[in-house]
């Protein structure tokens, strides 16, 4: 029977949030995008993942609506709501109107916002969001292409979005303990509880006040402790998953349209191996179409794990912008990558390393994969994952734009 039915709001987040609770060694199952089947052959973890994190916000809580249906039928009494460690939403959204929405649905007249995984150098102190030792609005995705992140106080950029109050659990209540943290919960009128996280520590501490809240949100990290505090309470059998990755072909291609700092480093680094590598330019897209890059992926030694990038750094990622549209730069790349991929899975492509959460939607909707199974933690929050396409057995690694270290493609690749 599933336990806790999570859905999140892009396809490496629903892969980072499966490859955590997968540490348990219990079962997980992944679902890209809302099963069209009634649930059979559910797991006590579900994952659904959309695509909705810069959705209209009236199709991101319907998607999130009808995710919650799925799962509720699949007899999950709990659930997560898995958006960026790093908070990506605009003033109106979708973060904490989907929350409300979900909340309403399930009769809940409260639920926490706890971003934090301090593994990947994501912290809050007071409210405020740090990425490594900068806060949020000095960090690089101040300059994110979709979603800038100009304030580090979530519970300013939170309350814009909601109807009811915001309010803060702090650190020093955190360091209480978990009877500490139900006591403040208790204490205070706010719908909408943002939680300080510095330590993994602390997420143990507030996986364990608040395991038994209805809904439950926040970045992936914050669910890790799950698994193990349903186990002592009873709620788990102790059967492990059973899943054998399937043994593939050595061809690869690495498919990246992140624009994030790290995953520059990231395509810096790889190509400095001498690798074959071709940028996609999203004015020439426009301009000749994907044919160029198809001819040139149909030329290649695809032993030698070929990378597509339209990865650009933020000054070119605003030229692009200015000439097309915020909206269309990036629907070019995606559709391109797109194209791009399922080319690759034709031509021999067995190994898929994608970058970047846009990407990843638009590369598994194009090779139509429905589910994923979890494999080897590559760095944490990305795993391996397993899936069949046309036929083929195939795995797939879908990367956060700031996940991994510089080496992430070649660790990638190595780790398979």
């Amino acid at each position: 029977m599933t336990i806790l039915g999570c859905i999140a709001d892009d396809f490496t987040g629903a892969t980072d949030l499966a490859g955590l609770l997968a540490r348990s060694g219990l079962p997980v199952s992944l679902r890209m995008g809302i099963p069209d089947e009634a649930p059979t052959d559910t797991a006590p973890f579900e994952v659904i993942a959309l695509k909705c994190r810069t959705a209209p916000l009236d199709e991101a809580v319907t998607e999130t609506l009808r995710a919650l249906d799925w799962l509720q039928r699949a007899g999950a009494q709990r659930f997560f709501w898995k958006y960026c460690s790093t908070f990506d939403s605009t003033p109106q959204g979708n973060i904490g109107p989907v929350a409300e929405a979900l909340m309403q649905a399930l009769g809940t007249n409260q639920t926490i916002y706890c971003p934090a995984f301090p593994e990947n150098g994501r912290a809050i102190f007071m409210g405020n969001l740090f990425v490594g030792q900068q806060p949020l609005a000095e960090s690089p995705m101040k300059d994110h292409p979709l979603t800038p992140m100009r304030d580090s106080n979530l519970m300013r950029l939170l309350q814009p979005q909601v109807t009811r109050p915001v309010g803060l659990v702090d650190r020093l209540t955190v360091a209480g303990g978990p009877e500490a943290i139900r006591t403040a919960m208790a204490a205070t009128e706010a719908a909408h509880l943002v939680v300080d996280a510095v330590a993994n520590e602390d997420l143990y501490t507030i996986a364990e006040a608040c395991m038994d809240m209805p809904l439950l949100t926040g970045g992936s990290a914050i669910a890790m402790p799950l698994p193990a505090l349903y186990r002592a309470a009873g709620m788990l059998g102790d059967s492990a998953a059973s899943f054998t990755p399937p043994t593939l072909a050595p061809q690869a291609v690495i498919l990246s349209g992140s624009c994030s700092a790290m995953t520059n480093q990231q395509v810096a680094r790889y190509t400095a191996t001498g690798a074959p590598a071709l940028r996609l330019d999203p004015l020439d897209l426009a301009e000749n179409g994907v044919r160029p890059a198809l001819d040139w992926l149909a030329q290649q030694d695809l032993t030698q794990a070929p990378l597509i990038y339209a990865t650009a750094d933020p000054d070119a990622v605003k030229a692009a912008q200015a000439t097309l549209g915020r909206a269309r730069a990036g629907e070019i790349v995606e559709q391109a990558l797109a194209t791009l991929a399922t080319a690759a899975r034709d031509a021999g492509v067995r190994r898929f390393v994608v970058a970047g959460g846009e990407t990843s939607g638009a590369v598994t909707q194009a090779l139509n994969v429905a589910r994923l199974d979890i494999g080897k933690e590559i760095a944490p929050g990305v795993p391996w994952t397993y899936c069949t396409s046309a036929g083929h057995d195939l795995a797939l690694t879908l990367k956060s734009g700031n996940f991994g270290a510089p080496t992430f493609f070649s660790d990638a690749l190595e780790a398979l």
